[in-house]
């Protein structure tokens, strides 16, 4: 990539930042989530930490856009699913599944205004930014067979059933050796009254299963070597994911939130990671996974 284009592509995101924080007022507006006690000080403050939220998912997202075999509407629903898959759904369920035990902290009214907020976002950045990145039209790239998810359906199975169980161990562990220390005496303020429920792994195993199906379309449609749909994965689990918290908002105190986004954008980039790599390798049995981790990647 020469100069120019680099020029080029930074300038439309700039524009997709700037794009992106209106799109996100008027999403606000429209379902009520708004909140104007502010002072002029506090206001700019909050300001200027969206358009970095902002500038950091115009960025991932743009990237696989960029550099996606895909264009038109294909992609443009591509990109709602995953934009809203990552920031609002698999955000938002598990506030759903934790919400009465949340329930002094984060109001049970404002769950169905976030999620249609982040439809709204997801419905009209989307086809903007494919739009501002020359991908509405045009044919797709067929040059060459695309191989990538191509596996028996026994395959599969055991990779998604091991995927749920990384993504289990890799929560847990983040909560634990991360968030937790990270956070220290506020983690026991905040979450007095948490107690896990029992169903807590299957749910958690399920989550694992959500993060791949969005992941799926991302590995499919990238151009290039494997580790590019990896980085791509990776970034839009993370920062997608992550940069929310680097808002300030009143239901969550500092400390817990800045631990929380170290905790959510490390996991969720090794996770990323792990899901490219696991299901862009083709083994036909578990054996094959260890026998073929010296080989180079196909």
């Amino acid at each position: 990539m020469n100069i120019k284009t680099t020029i080029i592509h930074g300038l439309k995101v700039v524009f997709l930042t700037l794009s992106l924080f209106v799109i996100f007022s008027i999403a606000s507006l429209a379902v009520g989530l708004t909140n104007l006690s502010q002072t002029p000080d506090q206001m700019d403050a909050i300001v200027a930490a969206m358009l970095v939220v902002f500038a950091f998912q115009a960025t991932v997202i743009s990237y696989p856009i960029i550099r996606s075999r895909w264009t038109g509407w294909r992609l443009v629903v591509t990109i709602i699913f995953i934009f809203y898959g990552v920031m609002t759904f698999l955000s938002q369920i598990e506030t759903v599944v934790f919400l009465k035990y949340l329930v002094d902290i984060v109001p049970a009214e404002m769950i169905p205004m976030l999620f249609t907020q982040g439809v709204i976002i997801a419905a009209l950045f989307s086809p903007l930014a494919v739009l501002i990145h020359g991908k509405m039209k045009g044919r797709e790239e067929s040059s060459e067979p695309n191989l990538r998810l191509i596996m028996p359906w026994t395959e599969w199975v055991w990779k998604l059933i091991l995927i749920a169980v990384i993504y289990v161990v890799i929560y847990f562990s983040f909560g634990r050796f991360v968030f937790m220390p990270l956070a220290g005496e506020a983690y026991y303020t905040f979450y007095t009254n948490l107690q896990l429920p029992t169903w807590i792994l299957p749910f958690q195993m399920v989550r694992g299963i959500i993060w791949v199906a969005l992941a799926l379309p991302v590995i499919r449609m990238m151009k290039g070597e494997w580790w590019e749909a990896g980085l791509a994965v990776a970034l839009l689990f993370s920062v997608l994911m992550g940069s929310l918290l680097l808002l300030p908002n009143p239901y969550m105190p500092d400390s817990i939130r800045i631990a929380h986004f170290v905790e959510i954008s490390s996991s969720n980039f090794v996770f990323g990671w792990i899901v490219v790599w696991l299901l862009n390798r083709h083994h036909d049995s578990l054996r094959d996974l260890f026998q073929q981790s010296k080989r180079p990647y196909q």
